[in-house]
């Protein structure tokens, strides 16, 4: 059976046409291909986005910073020592992109400089952690990536 140009080019339209829609359709359906966005509100956060430069910022401008140590039992954070622990609030969040039901946050509540996250919360991988906090009614952000 001999096939002309025309006919080999429909074919090939055909053959295009069904994978494509093969994998539209895998995508579409199954789970393993599931991607969240980072939150649900997400136009709302994009709107506070300044508000997070200026935190930021607020944090550079520090003597000492917070810092993190990851330990056998947790992430231990310690924030910075000339500040009265208990007038130190806010929240901290940890998020974990490849399962949005492993995300949690917690209150910061302190009696000394040290915060720790139980190693039971976390899991193995990746983390992106936020730490919101006030002092003295100024506001900062710590934003990091961690592998856990």
């Amino acid at each position: 059976m001999k096939i002309n140009w025309g006919t080999g080019i429909v074919l090939a339209f055909i053959g295009f046409i069904s994978f494509i829609m093969y994998f539209i359709i895998t995508m579409n359906v199954s789970d393993k291909y599931d991607h969240d966005l980072v939150t649900e509100d997400y136009y709302k956060d994009e709107l506070a986005y300044q508000n997070n430069i200026d935190k930021l910022n607020n944090a550079k401008v520090l003597e000492e910073n917070i810092t993190y140590k990851i330990t056998k039992e947790g992430i231990l954070i310690h924030f910075p020592e000339s500040f009265d622990p208990k007038k130190i609030t806010g929240n901290v969040f940890l998020y974990r992109p490849s399962n949005k039901h492993l995300d949690f946050d917690t209150a910061i509540s302190l009696s000394k400089s040290n915060l720790l996250i139980p190693d039971i919360r976390l899991v193995d991988g990746r983390w992106n952690i936020k730490i919101d906090w006030q002092y003295n009614g100024k506001s900062y952000l710590f934003n990091e990536s961690i592998n856990y």
